[in-house]
């Protein structure tokens, strides 16, 4: 069988640059052309596919070397490499990823006084990713096409797709270490998914995430989300549906759309992207660790779980909230990746703007505050029906953590905060009390439950605009960063 003939792109050579703004530019222009390449032919041998050639373009890569370690300030957990050596990150989107690449690679230079490289990588773009972009192009899947697309096309590579460098498991082929806690490929992947599971483009996510468990708090987030956008003072721009419906006037009405995504999601943006979106994730582990999963690419500041739980004492009532301090983990789906020995620990400034936060929206300070708010460890399990079983486990080992809560989603979503070095926090609203007899009916649900529920969206609300004014390096701090952790955030 002859080899192929290999057609790629003209591209620019690599280039050093000591001007983090220049180099993202560079970054924009490399990738514009692999993907407008890709993109021209595949539109052409979708018309008329020709016998031996392969189609490949690359992603732009940003590389850098040093051969001293870098003095910086030790409070400081990201913006330099650990080690003399060489980095290496392959790069998409940097239109997307804009601001957040120049600050980095700002960062990057400044701390070290030395240029990065630029130029194309050695990993081709998978013409999935590269055509993504335009909706009115589908790839066919294997044989739907007059040709088989793999013998032409690149097609996604799981090697270079995987969790390996955030799971702290990666094995560099050679002596280039990575510079990003994630590969293009796995961007480009969950890129892809967070458009198909929240049914609205990555490009309107918000630096700051609430995650929910509940329909009720969408309404309570919609209806905010209106008010602040009558007031020009709130710095508030367009509040973004299901469907990418954009509003920028509070008045304006929202077709619904004719299919529920899996994981619906709203965005109420700002024009720096310091605004708040909130993730409908469902019940259970499964769709908390997906969401996160995808989100995590983005490098929000912080994402907050506000969903509801079972309280667990006595003591408790229907609308009282749960602060988490620590996590009890039972529900598995990451146990392959951040095994279950590994504590999560409460991070004091997301715990700051939470307490803050209640106190606040309750008018309740102090010792009054411990009327409505415990404190304590919250387990997480993947079984909904727990009360069905045996009681005598469950409880025992309940009461042995000194669980103040249970849910399917707060620890899923606290555990993949910590092993995508995402800030995390918890706070819940009791809405049943199993082990007391008070189980989740109709008409149960008081008033003052109810009012609960929107206080709890305004106390996690609350909580993002007072971490939006704490300075970033004070979110991101070192105890979210292994011993030898990557330069970019």
């Amino acid at each position: 069988m002859s080899t192929p003939t290999i057609l790629t792109p003209d591209t620019l050579p690599a280039e050093a640059f000591t001007d983090a703004t220049k180099a993202v530019d560079r970054l924009t222009e490399l990738y514009t052309q692999a993907t407008t390449f890709l993109h021209e032919r595949f539109a052409a041998t979708m018309k008329s596919p020709e016998e031996g050639i392969r189609i490949r373009a690359f992603y732009p890569e940003v590389r850098f070397t040093t051969s001293t370690y870098a003095s910086v300030d030790s409070r400081l957990a990201f913006g330099h490499v650990s080690s003399p050596g060489t980095f290496a990150a392959t790069i998409t989107r940097p239109d997307l990823f804009r601001g957040y690449l120049i600050q980095q690679i700002g960062l990057l230079i400044e701390n070290h006084g030395q240029p990065v490289v630029v130029g194309p990588s050695e990993t081709p773009i998978p013409v999935h990713f590269a055509v993504s972009a335009d909706s009115a192009v589908n790839i066919p899947q294997d044989g739907a096409a007059a040709f088989t697309l793999r013998d032409i096309f690149d097609v996604p590579d799981l090697s270079t797709t995987n969790d390996d460098i955030v799971n702290g498991t990666y094995k560099a082929p050679d002596d280039v270490r990575p510079l990003a806690p994630f590969t293009a490929q796995r961007v480009d992947y969950s890129l892809a998914r967070l458009a198909h599971y929240t049914a609205t483009d990555p490009s309107h996510f918000q630096c700051h995430v609430l995650f929910t468990n509940y329909q009720f708090y969408v309404t309570e987030f919609e209806d905010y989300a209106r008010a602040q956008l009558k007031d020009p003072d709130s710095g508030y721009t367009s509040f973004v549906s299901t469907g990418n419906v954009e509003i920028t006037d509070g008045d304006t009405p929202i077709p619904e759309t004719a299919k529920t995504p899996q994981m619906p999601t709203y965005h109420l943006k700002r024009a720096d992207g310091s605004g708040i979106t909130l993730v409908n994730i469902g019940v259970g582990p499964s769709n908390a660790k997906t969401a996160t999963d995808h989100i995590a690419v983005l490098r929000p500041h912080a994402w907050l779980m506000v969903g509801h739980c079972a309280g667990l004492r006595n003591t408790q009532a229907l609308g009282d909230f749960v602060l988490a301090h620590a996590y009890l983990r039972e529900d598995h789906v990451l146990d392959d990746d951040l095994p279950v020995w590994v504590p999560i620990p409460a991070l004091a400034e997301i715990q700051i703007a939470l307490e803050q936060s209640v106190a606040q929206v309750t008018q309740l300070e102090g010792y009054e505050l411990k009327r409505i708010m415990r404190t304590g460890t919250v387990a997480t399990i993947d079984n909904r029906n727990w009360e069905l079983r045996d009681q005598s486990g469950p409880v025992q080992r309940l009461s042995q953590s000194r669980s103040v809560a249970l849910d399917m989603e707060s620890a899923t979503i606290a555990a993949n905060g910590y092993r995508f070095r995402v800030p995390y926090g918890t706070l819940l609203c009791v809405s049943d009390k199993p082990l007391h007899g008070e189980l989740k009916l109709p008409g149960m649900a008081s008033d003052f439950y109810k009012s609960q529920v929107a206080r709890h969206l305004m106390i996690g609300i609350r909580a993002m605009e007072l971490l939006r004014s704490t300075p970033l390096e004070r979110i991101h701090s070192r105890k979210l960063r292994s011993f030898d952790e990557t330069a970019f955030l």
